[in-house]
């Protein structure tokens, strides 16, 4: 900086000048003379033979006269104390040396284009093959790239400019359905829907179970189908949900290809009901719904093989004995939940009732309402009549009637030849086709719907071959 201070020679002047910039003549700004002119200042007042608070002015003096600051001014300073003067440097930053020029980028987002984006290990693979196995010199660095060095060139701007794949691969989207958890809010009419399974035999498919629980209520339907195609799942699901006492208002399923289909949600709409379908890794998302199958539907029913053509059978069971005995003679856990001061939330499963006690207990609370009551009921549908159907039979009843109906199906299940068989294949041809009964302790061969009422009294004492057997048949 050329600038006329020559004048100035005694601290006394640089405290006075430091509130007022006048008698100041500036020339000019570039780096090179604004160090030149640091230099002589320093040099004219002798800086480095001053106390400490004399160094303060003049150290301010050349920040406020040359517009550096006063850390920069520091710095300056002490590498005038150490090597002698002050000079700019324009020594390069500390550079990593770049191992894979413009050119590879190219080659990398050529080969992604011509092979679709493949993974870090294959296109590595890709790279080395083009090396080694047809000599192509032009990939002699791209040989040697790791894996995860491939993603670092797959962002840089050479790579994004050439490659054609811009955009991760999407996952499937299906518009039916809306994607989250139902919120009944304490309202019935919000079902959740699962399939089970009865077995395969000798790759033969066999009954397929439909399992339907309300959210609120846990009132339960259960029918047979014999496949899960929308020819057949269509009029029985229609059947199912106006078997519902009350109004349905929500249909939730998992994303299985039976409920989210065309057929499915035309029959929802019809009937103005909204279907929601379970969310990617939220597992509880149909957690209800799934426990009843293994609680109910595995427990009373098994893991034998079932013909398909005899799914009507076991609906007329459904209908006739065992959903009335589900829904009214039953009853089912429901939670108290509550909520920490931390904020997590605990389940207390203290009251027991049956899917009618609770509905009636919600449509009664509803009527007592000062303000417009909610609509529970179906139309048509009178809690005097559901009150007839659950006083018919104690619960005891109920069951014994259910129960000998079981026995009657599985009876007639096993008469009919290829109708009812173990799913295993390796069982000796002595063993009868049809269904065979566990054995009780003292030996002696019984009915199936015998055998569920003695499963959680007799204990079974066999070898560990006929512990395999067991485990093979399926046993329930």
């Amino acid at each position: 900086m050329d600038m006329d201070d020559s004048q100035v020679t005694t601290l006394e002047q640089i405290r006075g000048l430091l509130g007022s910039s006048k008698g100041l003549a500036f020339k000019g700004s570039s780096q090179e003379a604004r160090y030149a002119w640091i230099e002589t200042v320093l040099d004219r007042f002798d800086y480095f033979s001053l106390g400490k608070k004399d160094k303060g002015p003049v150290r301010a003096y050349l920040s406020r006269m040359s517009g550096i600051s006063r850390a920069q001014v520091t710095r300056l300073t002490a590498k005038k104390l150490r090597v002698g003067f002050i000079k700019p440097s324009y020594e390069r930053c500390h550079r990593i040396a770049t191992t894979y020029t413009i050119l590879d980028h190219e080659l990398l987002a050529a080969t992604d284009n011509l092979h679709g984006r493949m993974s870090g290990p294959a296109t590595k693979k890709l790279l080395e093959r083009a090396f080694h196995v047809y000599g192509d010199k032009r990939f002699e660095r791209l040989k040697d790239i790791s894996s995860a060095h491939i993603y670092n060139l797959r962002s840089s701007r050479t790579y994004l400019l050439r490659a054609q794949t811009f955009t991760r691969t999407k996952s499937v989207s299906v518009s039916i359905g809306i994607r989250r958890k139902p919120r009944p809010q304490g309202r019935p009419g919000y079902i959740r829907v699962d399939t089970v399974h009865q077995g395969d035999l000798d790759g033969k498919k066999s009954v397929y179970h439909i399992n339907l629980v309300d959210e609120v209520t846990q009132w339960e339907i259960v029918v047979c189908v014999e496949a899960i195609s929308e020819a057949h799942l269509s009029p029985v699901l229609e059947e199912a949900l106006a078997a519902f006492p009350f109004v349905i208002r929500g249909f939730h399923s998992d994303n299985g290809s039976e409920f989210i289909n065309d057929v499915t949600a035309k029959l929802l709409n019809g009937l103005l009901v909204e279907q929601t379908k379970s969310r990617s890794g939220r597992t509880n998302d149909n957690a209800l719904v799934e426990g009843k199958n293994g609680n109910v539907i595995r427990k009373h029913m098994g893991h034998w093989f079932i013909d398909q053509k005899y799914a009507p059978l076991i609906n007329r069971f459904y209908d006739e004995y065992f959903n009335p005995y589900l829904n009214f003679h039953r009853p089912c856990g429901f939670a108290t939940v509550t909520v920490d001061d931390k904020g997590r939330r605990h389940k207390k499963y203290k009251t027991y009732q049956t899917p009618y006690e609770r509905l009636r207990a919600l449509v009664i609370a509803a009527r007592t309402r000062p303000s417009r009551p909610d609509k529970y009921l179906s139309e048509g549908v009178t809690l005097k009549a559901l009150d007839e159907v659950a006083s018919r039979r104690s619960d005891n009843d109920a069951a014994k009637a259910m129960q000998a109906a079981k026995e009657r199906l599985f009876k007639e299940l096993g008469t009919k030849r290829g109708l009812m068989a173990w799913p295993c294949a390796s069982e000796p041809s002595s063993k009868p086709k049809g269904f065979e009964p566990e054995r009780a302790p003292t030996g002696a061969a019984r009915s199936v719907g015998g055998q569920i009422q003695r499963r959680q009294t007799s204990r079974i004492t066999a070898t560990t071959d006929q512990q395999i057997s067991l485990k093979q048949r399926h046993l329930c």
